[in-house]
């Protein structure tokens, strides 16, 4: 992949997140700071970008979005990787989503 065909790529990702996250703050606000793992403050102002805005912002060379699973404990239980006492995937994934929806707490 060269220079010019992954920035495309991290533009497109950019577009996509920024017009999701509206949709999901138009939606239903408190649920998408939960979900995106924004402040107050931050939702107001991506709701607030015009189309022109979201293009002019998504056109930087740095991905807007980031991984917030930065936990190995976290990761094994989406992936399945951890040795777990209970054989059921819904439970491993409801555990991760518990694991990180206390961090987003503790960040606010």
């Amino acid at each position: 992949m060269n220079s010019e065909q992954m920035q495309k790529e991290i533009r497109d990702a950019n577009v996509t997140y920024l017009m999701l996250a509206q949709n999901l703050i138009r939606a239903d606000k408190a649920e998408a700071q939960f979900r995106l793992g924004v402040s107050e403050e931050s939702a107001d102002i991506i709701v607030s970008l015009s189309p022109v805005q979201i293009l002019k912002i998504a056109s930087g060379n740095m991905l807007l979005c980031r991984f917030r699973v930065d936990d190995d404990v976290v990761w094994n239980l989406l992936t399945n990787h951890a040795p777990s006492k209970v054989d059921n995937d819904a439970t491993a994934k409801l555990h991760a989503s518990i694991l990180m929806a206390g961090r987003f707490s503790e960040a606010v």
